[in-house]
């Protein structure tokens, strides 16, 4: 194979997010979990709850941090789209998540679809979707204030969701634990990077790249500790690489679904190809930041907590590799207009 030819095809992973070092980290820490499940189980002598816990409460600090009020005032102009993108996020998905539900009849399928239905109640990403709309040519201004109200929207809106259908929040002694866990590692935290923002918010935009790479690490550790626990106590053990594979193809399925959705309302409704843009990338995305997070506050008493991450894993690596295809697509076209 030639030198170029290969150039080519690193060039195509790389834009398609196929080489993106996260991805590939994932990857690793399940590979990892599976061969040395004790090393982050809770009989590991290393304090991955401490961790994993302090992490949490610092994402959502820093996220706070480059969160400016003013922007966010300003953005609430556009409240057709912004209703769309939002009613998609967190009433289209999960809806679709329960018509499909009568088709998953058995123990192993009901823990299945409980990882989809949860899935569907995350909110959007921020740092992804923002990127494809600005690749494909779209409104980034709106892009940015959909993805951050998304990210506040889910705080309260995903455990509600999980709660009425999933009944993690069985007990008022439980859904209060839940509560104060929610206000001192995401609700306080956010708010106070809010309200640093006018000191500080141009220090966090300076390094977002670096605390991106924080909040991934994080992620990594969250994603590693529960996929240990699960291969501990064999939850993977029903599984078969047919069953991986169906899934995959299912998530592929859930994200065209939602995308060919957004793409006839925005079309009903008449937006510009801006904003149509703005519609498809934040509506159609699901943040793992967040689902890694709530997934430990959600469930911290399950070994399915890893089982629970496999759609949502499977989902972000599509995400980014197929909306990485279209937005490209979509700059090209406005570069040759």
């Amino acid at each position: 194979m030639s030198t170029t030819s290969e150039n080519r095809i690193v060039a195509f992973l790389r834009n398609t997010g196929l080489l993106d070092w996260f991805l590939l980290g994932l990857a690793g820490a399940v590979l990892l979990a599976y061969l040395l499940p004790d090393l982050g189980s809770k009989a590991s002598p290393i304090p991955w709850k401490v961790v994993t816990t302090g992490g949490v409460a610092l994402i959502f600090f820093f996220y706070g941090l480059r969160l400016n009020l003013d922007k966010m005032k300003a953005g609430l102009r556009n409240w057709r789209l912004h209703t769309v993108v939002q009613l998609v996020t967190f009433v289209a998905f999960p809806l679709l998540a329960l018509l499909v539900r009568p088709f998953f009849g058995s123990e192993k399928a009901d823990l299945l679809w409980q990882s989809i239905f949860f899935l569907c109640t995350l909110p959007s990403t921020v740092s992804t979707s923002v990127v494809m709309v600005g690749i494909a040519g779209g409104n980034l201004p709106a892009a940015i204030f959909n993805a951050s109200i998304s990210s506040l929207l889910g705080i309260f809106l995903t455990p509600i969701w999980t709660s009425l259908i999933l009944n993690t929040g069985t007990g008022g002694g439980r859904l209060w634990h839940l509560a104060l866990d929610l206000t001192w590692q995401v609700v306080l935290p956010v708010v106070a990077g809010v309200l640093l923002n006018r000191r500080f918010g141009g220090f966090a935009d300076k390094h977002k790249q670096k605390l991106r790479v924080f909040d991934q690490i994080i992620i990594l550790c969250i994603v590693f500790t529960s996929f240990c626990e699960s291969f501990a106590e064999g939850i993977f053990r029903s599984y078969v690489p047919t069953d991986i594979i169906l899934l995959g193809l299912g998530m592929v399925a859930l994200y065209f679904v939602i995308f060919g959705l957004v793409w006839g309302l925005s079309r009903v409704l008449g937006f510009s190809r801006e904003d149509r843009i703005v519609a498809l990338f934040c509506g159609s995305k699901k943040s793992l930041v967040h689902g890694s997070v709530m997934a430990s506050l959600l469930f911290p008493a399950t070994a399915a907590t890893g089982a629970l991450l496999l759609p949502l894993m499977l989902y972000h690596a599509l995400q980014i590799i197929l909306a990485s295809v279209m937005a490209q697509r979509m700059g090209r076209q406005v570069a040759l207009a």
